[in-house]
């Protein structure tokens, strides 16, 4: 099968590979899209701690059920997105329900070959059925949306909430779209990137470019300086962690969606005198695809303005150089 690969740090290549055999439980999925993530462009980076070259990436993606082994609620020809987490099932986190944590938790694209391939084998239980008001190209955004949708039930947010959102990168920006659909009042969101501001804006939130404007005075500003009563940090640098604090109102929240490759500097004391509450978010669970899913059917949520490029496996070295030039992507997919 064709399929695209992660050879060396920087380095990615259409490749052959064989097909995927699944086993007792496993469907084989033909995939029909599949979407760049940060974890990806870590990879590529040569910075991820787990994922080994050689390998194929991809845990965003869609696709239909070619054939199965001893499956009980899917069938070849079934439309599905796919919950690439793989999970121990006896750590502590998993006996309570929320495998997402799973102390040992490991991800297709990531631990395993991926959905960058025409074929790729994933376990039945790890399958979401997509009705036909959602398009396989929605359906590979399915994943991140549903890691928003974690995100903004982490962080109890109530409807007529101010909203500050650190960073308008895909999953920045899904989350304003969830919180729009959870009753925020009004959502700012910060960037260095013209083209992801343009496409907040479009969104109908308030866009500060981060290289013209101070983010904290914007929140300030439009709050009357009281402060953001939510904040999101999606960027993950330095910057946005010193920002987190001083946007927020008393007893506000900040919810810290970045993984932080070095451990940032906060200030504890400012947090201490407003208590202020901080809280993280990691994956997204059953429940949050379901909701993910039907957000999209019903259009209360539209995923498509992210979509920046549709390329073939053939051209990822394209697509992977796109994805690093955030002027112009936001979204990359692949279609085998």
């Amino acid at each position: 099968m064709k399929a695209g690969k992660y050879l060396a740090e920087r380095t990615v290549r259409p490749a052959a590979a064989e097909v995927p055999v699944p086993g007792e439980g496993e469907a084989l999925i033909k995939v029909a899209y599949a979407g760049i993530c940060g974890t990806d462009m870590m990879i590529y980076a040569g910075k991820h701690p787990r994922a080994k070259a050689p390998l194929i990436m991809g845990h965003e993606f869609s696709g239909t059920v070619e054939s199965a082994v001893g499956l009980k609620q899917f069938r070849p020809g079934d439309r599905v997105t796919v919950e690439p987490y793989l999970t121990c099932g006896t750590c502590a986190a998993c006996r309570a329900g929320q495998y997402h944590v799973c102390a040992v938790l490991r991800c297709i694209g990531i631990d395993r070959d991926g959905g960058f391939a025409e074929y790729v084998a994933v376990p039945e239980h790890r399958l979401h059925r997509l009705p036909d008001e959602v398009s396989d190209e929605e359906g590979a955004l399915a994943e991140p949306l549903a890691v928003a949708v974690h995100t903004v039930r982490r962080s109890d947010l109530k409807i007529g909430d101010c909203v500050a959102i650190l960073g308008a990168g895909p999953i920045g920006l899904l989350i304003g779209l969830v919180a729009k659909q959870a009753g925020a009042g009004e959502i700012l969101i910060s960037d260095i990137s013209p083209y992801r501001l343009q496409i907040a804006r479009q969104m109908g939130f308030t866009a500060i470019n981060a290289k013209e404007a101070d983010m904290t005075e914007a929140v300030l500003a439009h709050t009357n300086g009281v402060g953001a009563d939510v904040v999101f940090e999606v960027a993950g640098t330095a910057v946005t962690a010193k920002q987190m604090i001083p946007c927020i109102k008393f007893q506000g929240k900040v919810v810290v969606v970045s993984v932080y490759k070095q451990a940032p500097a906060v200030d504890l004391a400012a947090m201490h005198f407003r208590e202020v509450s901080i809280t993280t978010t990691r994956c997204a669970n059953s429940s949050d695809f379901a909701t993910a899913i039907r957000l999209m059917a019903t259009r209360a949520v539209d995923v498509r303005p992210l979509i920046s490029h549709r390329l073939p496996l053939e051209q990822i070295e394209q697509g992977f150089a796109a994805m690093e030039n955030t002027e112009i992507s936001l979204k990359v997919l692949f279609h085998p």
